[in-house]
């Protein structure tokens, strides 16, 4: 890596050494990166232009009160999601409350197991910090059921009691999705054929047309670092093996201590 990187600073310097014409001719960093994390710094206003963050990305936006702020991330099995968000207000206002409301790939609106996923801004206040502790995403579920499945999952952020004074005054919204990985405790037997992000639906209605004449839908562009898990192999394998193991050894055991020194002697013994 060290080779790696000096390498690439001395590319760079002899680069721009030999044509500061092309170097100014660069293009300059977009302005929807931010400085933490390369987060970007707008929010969509419906699910379908919600901006995509990776996880331990910052998200920022500038917004105007009552504006409903949306972003999308993406979650796996295993992983229990952690949205936390910062909404900073005007130096005058009344009272506010605000909320933040996750949903997942097929927009059903999901639970938090804990944090104030609600939170009543006092007059004056310079802040209001919201936080959203969802459950654990499983590999598969039953169709009936409401539990959190691996692919897209949206936030919502928005004020719900605002006096009509302070409509449309301007805020600035932060946003950061981290994770913690359960790891097998959590796993279930099964596991989606396909995550659920945007677009899936279609894109496999396409790949199963035989004639090809339409054109296959754009998915989401975002994902785990490590990619979508087959949701069957998790350390729930792992401790399942080492259990084994260890009782076969124990078997081998017992039985070499239990079984003596084998079959006795049919000789008579000596008068």
């Amino acid at each position: 890596m060290r080779i790696t990187r000096v390498l690439s600073a001395t590319l760079l310097a002899l680069g721009l050494a030999a044509g500061p014409a092309a170097a100014d001719s660069s293009p300059s960093p977009s302005s929807s990166s931010s400085s933490d994390g390369g987060g970007p710094t707008t929010a969509g206003t419906s699910f379908r232009t919600a901006a995509e963050i990776d996880q331990g990305q910052r998200a920022t936006a500038s917004a105007s009160t009552g504006d409903y702020l949306y972003w999308s991330f993406p979650a796996d099995a295993g992983q229990r999601p952690t949205v936390k968000a910062t909404v900073k207000l005007p130096e005058t206002h009344a009272a506010q409350t605000w909320q933040i409301d996750v949903y997942d790939g097929l927009r059903r609106r999901q639970a938090c197991q804990y944090g104030a996923q609600t939170r009543t801004a006092a007059q004056g206040a310079a802040s209001v910090d919201l936080a959203c502790v969802l459950r654990t995403v499983r590999a598969w579920s039953e169709p009936w059921a409401n539990d959190p499945l691996p692919g897209t999952y949206y936030v919502r952020l928005t004020v719900v009691n605002l006096t009509t004074a302070d409509l449309g005054q301007p805020i600035e919204a932060s946003l950061r999705v981290d994770s913690k990985d359960i790891g097998g405790s959590a796993a279930v037997d099964g596991s989606l054929a396909k995550p659920l992000v945007p677009g899936i639906a279609m894109s496999s209605k396409s790949e199963a047309d035989d004639g090809g004449s339409s054109k296959p839908a754009v998915l989401s562009g975002i994902e785990p670092e490590d990619g979508w898990s087959s949701g069957w192999s998790s350390d729930r394998w792992v401790w399942t093996g080492v259990g084994a193991i260890l009782a076969a050894l124990a078997g081998i055991g017992g039985y070499t201590l239990t079984r003596g020194s084998g079959r006795p002697s049919r000789v008579p013994p000596e008068a």
